[in-house]
């Protein structure tokens, strides 16, 4: 049985999960996209805190901790799906998705002390965002539609509903 984390480290491991989301979720923001500040924030603590009690949990009761990281996993899934939207113009929200998955993992990883990773992942990911956002606006105005997403739906050789 390892020994119980200090408060200072849960502080900081907690504190590491908002200011690594807080950054994801600025440019987001800056962005004007529906998963902002507040939310990617709330989405690495809750990650983080959950992480950090399936620590406690498994320590206790002699169980697999991995097991609530899998469920965190799929809990962000549904958040990430609430973010997407299918219209006439196509699919959108899906980079909101996706940012909500790697924010969680990214608390995942600061709740479970890895704080090295927590760092590259969240630079990695915010050299994405910013960085091949430009690109893909580039790329549009070359090539034009041919990258768009578009629905199946009538007259696009998909099911109409």
């Amino acid at each position: 049985m390892t020994p119980p984390l200090s408060d200072a480290e849960l502080v900081q491991r907690l504190l590491l999960a908002a200011l690594l989301g807080g950054l994801l979720g600025v440019e987001r923001e800056l962005r004007q996209k529906s998963a902002g500040l507040r939310t990617n924030i709330l989405i690495a603590i809750g990650s983080a805190l959950f992480t950090l009690m399936s620590y406690e949990l498994a320590d206790s009761a002699g169980a697999d901790p991995g097991r609530v990281a899998a469920q965190i996993v799929t809990g962000v899934g549904f958040l990430g799906a609430g973010a997407i939207m299918r219209t006439d113009s196509g699919i959108h929200g899906l980079t909101t998705a996706a940012t909500i998955w790697v924010n969680a993992a990214v608390g995942v990883a600061a709740g479970g002390g890895e704080y090295h990773l927590a760092f590259i992942a969240t630079g990695i990911t915010l050299g994405v965002l910013l960085l091949l956002h430009p690109i893909e606006g580039m790329l549009d105005r070359r090539f034009g539609d041919r990258f768009a997403q578009k629905p199946d739906g009538p007259g696009r050789g998909g099911p109409s509903y």
